[in-house]
């Protein structure tokens, strides 16, 4: 048995972290469906801004929404809603037959509401509603103020990938945030089933740290992290608060393990994925993670509810200078600003082709 068929018999599903139209018209996607047991997939700025910067696959499209008038960013949602739909049209088989369980694609909210619930609240609404597919999730990060818009938008009945998570507290920050929403659905006599994710990122805390700690505590932070958060996603879902909303038929937010790709040369190129496997949640892989871990990859231990050797580890950490708490705001507070970065390239490149591309087709035809 491959070892990404064994992940998913074990009850950990595998998503892509990646979206491209080559991926989607060269027939790879629907590859790793049928040979890598994939079953969704993630989005982000970083990687549209790379998938339409750095490629020609979508001059047409864009030279077609710029004739039409469609620019900035309603361009970009012209591209990715038609990228991301053709992928969720690919997992609506897997959608189906877990019962919605599985087969989802994400979509990020602008990463410039991050700290703007209001604005996030009224964004997803709209993002939702122009997906027009059933397997399709909104993302909106776990900052303060994505809290509150993660409560109204799960009030509200929309599908919600909470992203840019690095600890255990920004877990539990969002993952209440998901419960208080659905409570409000359960009282107001409204369908308790709606769905989301939690993605925890793990590898940028090693690269935050690098080699300025020990040589034994080397690429092991993000793995401890994650083992925390997860002792605390499986303590929630034991919870009185939480098993009276299942037995309402409230649905499981999954933990999803984000950013598993090795930044350490020196480094195993399925480290996270390997120290990670759990039943009930979901690990992300970019393309060079998926085929390494497909071709080598081993399932040797099955993360346990306790986990007290990460305990140990974060003590170590902390021993040596890395305060944790602040170090995981910090981290997020970065990834608001990479993706801000990303945003910003991605609406110039955009604006850039568009002019060119447009002056370069001639007049129009009808």
């Amino acid at each position: 048995m491959k070892p990404t068929q064994l992940l998913n018999e074990l009850g950990q599903r595998i998503w892509l972290d990646n979206i491209t139209r080559d991926l989607l018209t060269s027939g790879t996607l629907r590859r790793y469906i049928h040979d890598f047991s994939v079953t969704g997939l993630t989005s982000n700025p970083t990687i549209f801004d790379h998938a339409i910067g750095e490629t020609n696959a979508y001059d047409a499209a864009i030279r077609l929404n710029a004739r039409r008038g469609v620019l900035g960013e309603a361009l970009f949602l012209e591209l990715a809603f038609e990228d991301l739909r053709d992928a969720a049209d690919l997992f609506q088989p897997t959608f189906e037959a877990s019962a919605g369980e599985d087969g989802w694609v994400s979509l990020e909210v602008s990463p410039l509401l991050a700290r703007d619930t209001k604005t996030t609240v009224e964004r997803v609404a709209f993002l939702h509603d122009h997906a027009n597919r059933p397997n399709f999730f909104i993302k909106i990060p776990g900052t303060p103020e994505g809290v509150p818009a993660i409560e109204e938008s799960i009030f509200a009945g929309i599908p919600i990938n909470v992203t840019l998570l690095f600890s255990r507290e920004q877990y539990l920050a969002s993952a209440k945030a998901y419960i208080r929403g659905i409570e409000r659905r359960v009282e107001a006599g409204l369908n308790p089933r709606v769905p989301s994710v939690a993605s925890l990122f793990v590898s940028r805390w090693d690269k935050a740290v690098g080699k300025q700690t020990p040589p034994e505590l080397h690429d092991r932070l993000g793995i401890a992290v994650a083992m925390r958060t997860y002792r605390a996603y499986r303590e929630l879902l034991d919870s009185p608060r939480w098993l009276r909303l299942a037995a309402a038929g409230a649905r499981t937010q999954r933990l999803l393990w984000a950013s598993t790709g090795t930044k350490d040369p020196g480094a195993s190129d399925v480290l996270y994925v390997q120290a990670l496997v759990a039943p009930e949640t979901i690990t992300t892989m970019p393309d060079a993670t998926l085929k390494a871990f497909a071709e080598h990859g081993r399932v040797e231990q099955v993360l346990s509810r306790s986990n007290e050797n990460a305990e140990t580890v974060l003590d170590r950490f902390e021993e040596v200078g890395v305060d944790i708490e602040s170090l995981a705001e910090r981290l997020q507070q970065e990834g608001i600003e990479a993706f801000t970065t990303s945003w910003n390239e991605l609406m110039s490149r955009i604006e850039s082709k568009a002019h060119a591309l447009e002056g370069a087709a001639g007049p129009a035809h009808s």
